[in-house]
């Protein structure tokens, strides 16, 4: 014959509706609706919600926040406890309610290690004038695709594939050639080392 276990497991106890409560509130609220007298249910609810508050003495001072205790107190009764509200509680018929879909745009990025914002701006770059102006925009475009290619591809990133990559975004109509483009080397930031007097005073 088995020996009958004595320890008994959350696994097989009753789901809590509220867990971040804990099993004893749940089991004082199942306590409180079965007194039968109204004035007793009702200060024994008052003395629950105390309970509950005391859980997250931080949120003491946040609007609505003992009303969110009685929601909550409604909820784990399975809106079953008859007592005085002093709040108008959540209907159990709006815990069903699910929010709407959120919509995502759709848009494709022709190189999405550039990100969506470089090709707005390139699209800018094409409606400006010719002039001193829309050739430093470019050039500072193109010095940030390389910074931004380079935390994709940790290797050496090749100054033509920049260029390439530019032409590709405005149809061929870059008027500058790659010397004129002057891209910048990315530097790699690494912390410094400490030496063996790094941090102390030098002697004298």
């Amino acid at each position: 014959m088995e020996q009958e276990s004595l320890f008994e497991y959350n696994t097989q106890k009753e789901k809590l509706i509220l867990p971040e409560y804990g099993r004893n509130v749940h089991r004082m609220i199942a306590y409180c609706m079965t007194l039968e007298d109204r004035e007793e249910r009702n200060r024994c609810a008052q003395a629950i919600v105390n309970v509950m508050g005391s859980f997250f003495p931080h949120l003491r001072d946040v609007e609505d926040f003992k009303h969110k205790l009685w929601d909550h107190l409604a909820i784990m009764s399975d809106f079953k406890l008859d007592i005085d509200y002093p709040y108008e509680v959540i209907h159990k018929e709006s815990l069903d309610d699910k929010p709407e879909k959120v919509s995502y745009t759709n848009s494709s990025m022709r190189f999405r290690h550039y990100g969506k914002l470089l090709e707005e701006m390139l699209q800018k770059w094409e409606e400006m004038p010719e002039g001193e102006e829309r050739d430093q925009l470019l050039v500072y475009l193109a010095n940030h695709m390389k910074k931004a290619l380079t935390t994709w591809n940790k290797e050496a990133v090749d100054d033509e594939k920049i260029l390439n990559d530019i032409l590709e975004y405005t149809h061929h109509k870059v008027p500058l050639t790659l010397e004129q483009l002057r891209l910048k080397e990315v530097v790699k930031e690494s912390a410094p080392r400490r030496g063996k007097n790094n941090g102390k005073k030098a002697g004298r």
